[in-house]
């Protein structure tokens, strides 16, 4: 589990197929700290760690991962935001997040509005119900509050203030226009989801 607060920012040092993607991460972490098989979310994504060294990890992402992941992800050169695992009595900063990437967003928009930047995603009709104003979502390993929804044809347009903190430590920095981001919806919106699909059947 994890909260969406994000403590570096890594960068793809390289990526090659060895049965699965095997991706080499550089952090900033002390890998020391880091055992084999700890889960470490890159970019919203929960993922294993199967080796390590001095200021890099390395993780294996099945094609599955990489079909249902935004694109260049894990090109070399690519930065994703890092998150360790939650412990036990660590300060839940964010909202409950599993690093389950539920659909890809697409940025339309980047404006400035005052000093923050704020950004706009579209998303398709499979995340349009959970998405709702002063909700949770997850963009990219990054819990975020949802400021205003607009419904389109084909899905929803759901607007986001990044403060120029969260611009600084994470990628957002370098977010574009037309760039694909990760989503994770919030699980209390999925759960509920089930629930009312489950009164309709009764």
């Amino acid at each position: 589990m994890f909260t969406g607060i994000v403590t570096d920012i890594g960068t793809v040092e390289a990526a090659g197929q060895q049965g699965d993607l095997r991706v080499r991460i550089a952090c900033g972490y002390d890998t020391a700290t880091i055992d084999l098989g700890a889960s470490i979310a890159c970019s919203g994504v929960c993922l294993t760690v199967v080796d390590k060294g001095p200021g890099w990890f390395a993780v294996d992402v099945s094609g599955e991962t990489v079909a249902r992941t935004a694109d260049g992800q894990w090109r070399e050169g690519a930065r994703l935001n890092l998150e360790r695992a939650l412990k036990v009595g660590d300060e839940l900063g964010g909202h409950i997040v599993t690093g389950h990437v539920d659909g890809i967003g697409d940025v339309v928009e980047l404006r400035e509005e005052g000093g923050s930047h704020r950004v706009t995603i579209a998303v398709g009709p499979e995340i349009a119900p959970f998405v709702a104003p002063k909700g949770s979502i997850t963009v990219d390993g990054v819990s975020l509050t949802v400021n205003s929804v607009e419904d389109v044809a084909g899905g929803v347009r759901f607007g986001l203030n990044i403060i120029p903190h969260t611009a600084q430590v994470t990628t957002f920095a370098d977010l574009a226009e037309g760039q694909a981001v990760n989503l994770e919806i919030d699980v209390l919106a999925r759960y509920l989801k089930r629930m009312e699909q489950l009164n309709i059947t009764r």
